[in-house]
């Protein structure tokens, strides 16, 4: 029988939950497909074909469902929340979509989402599309730091454990750090989120209304 690309990346997706993205290889997922490799080659040259693929699947629920009614800035938040749960979705997604360049579809449509709304409210092609690499980088980063240290996660468990060697090797020539400490250590990764994405768009505001030196 035939195996569809479709169900290649599929089962690719269901084996990164159980070995991360090192463990998936080509001949892991034949194994797992109970097919031999040369199968896989057929859809897919080499390992970053597959990921390619991965990526792209990842994202393909991501601005379908965008409130046309909203303001620009609410746009963007809703893609951005939409991109982080879908990159948060499966383990090493982040890490999957992070570095593709993937021409398709579902990946003209997510940049048609964050650059449509910042080009009608007055923004440059170049501003628009710079804010939009932005903000994409400020996802992929939040995400790859959350699944990471996350609440409930071994690393935030690690760090939380060590809050009193941090605070005494901060004491004596880190005011400034030891003075954030509460927040430092605040697992509230929600509020951590939209309050990066208040910063983007406080800046996204003034640049728009000026469009000025390198934004032109």
């Amino acid at each position: 029988m035939k195996i569809q690309r479709e169900a290649v990346v599929a089962r690719a997706l269901e084996l990164l939950d159980e070995v991360g993205i090192e463990g998936l290889t080509m001949r892991c997922l034949a194994d797992a497909m109970g097919i031999k490799a040369a199968s896989l080659y057929w859809h897919f040259a080499n390992k970053q074909a597959l990921l390619d693929g991965m990526a792209d699947v990842l994202i393909e629920d991501v601005a379908r469902n965008v409130d046309a009614d909203a303001g620009w800035e609410a746009q963007l938040r809703q893609v951005a929340a939409q991109l982080r749960a879908a990159l948060s979705a499966r383990r090493d997604g982040v890490r999957v979509f992070g570095g593709t360049y993937v021409i398709s579809e579902n990946v003209f449509r997510v940049a048609e989402a964050l650059i449509g709304p910042m080009r009608v409210a007055g923004a440059s092609e170049k501003l628009a599309s710079w804010s939009a690499f932005t903000l994409l980088y400020y996802v992929l980063g939040f995400v790859m730091e959350a699944q990471g240290t996350g609440p409930g996660s071994a690393a935030m468990h690690a760090l939380s454990s060590r809050r009193a060697a941090f605070a005494a090797m901060a004491a004596d020539h880190y005011p400034h750090v030891l003075a954030s400490m509460d927040a430092i250590f605040n697992a509230e990764i929600d509020d951590r989120f939209n309050a990066g994405l208040d910063l983007i768009m406080i800046g996204l505001r003034e640049k728009i209304k000026t469009n000025q030196g390198i934004y032109n």
